[in-house]
């Protein structure tokens, strides 16, 4: 939408939600976490796949876990799995019989980089009106479900 001020031959042209605002929007927040990643030899994917074993109700098996991670990045399996692996590898999870445990070492990276990030995305998120947020939230859950029934459609 572009609203245009006559008098003083000003435009202001107001954001519209789209794919590539998101996409935007979703990469210069992404590429903040990468920083502070990158400062603790880590990956975006394997900063997912931990937090998705350290935040899950019961032990997770590694495919529970790849099937997790699938969900929320859309990415290869075998690529999860080799993350899955660099995670063990790191002994920021460990085998427990069919189940991977987070160690100590990968809930205190996942609460350093926590850590790390809170005032960043303070500065980001801060100052939007609640409302703003709320109409932000049902918006990308609606574009997440469709986007998601799109995505299953075309890989039946």
């Amino acid at each position: 939408m572009t609203t245009s001020a006559s008098t003083t031959g000003a435009s202001t042209t107001a954001p519209v939600a789209n794919a590539r605002n998101l996409a935007l929007a979703h990469y210069a927040a992404r590429g903040v976490l990468e920083h502070v990643l990158a400062r603790h030899g880590s990956t975006f994917q394997q900063q997912v796949a931990l937090r998705a074993a350290i935040t899950a109700d019961a032990p997770l098996t590694p495919d529970d876990l790849v099937t997790r991670v699938q969900d929320s990045l859309k990415a290869d399996p075998a690529d999860i799995r080799a993350t899955v692996d660099a995670l063990l590898a790191k002994q920021l999870l460990v085998t427990d019989g069919e189940h991977l445990r987070p160690t100590d070492a990968g809930r205190e990276l996942l609460a350093a980089v926590g850590d790390e990030t809170a005032p960043v995305s303070a500065r980001i998120w801060g100052g939007i009106p609640d409302e703003d947020l709320a109409a932000t939230g049902r918006v990308l859950a609606l574009v997440t479900e469709r986007a998601n029934a799109e995505l299953a459609a075309l890989s039946a």
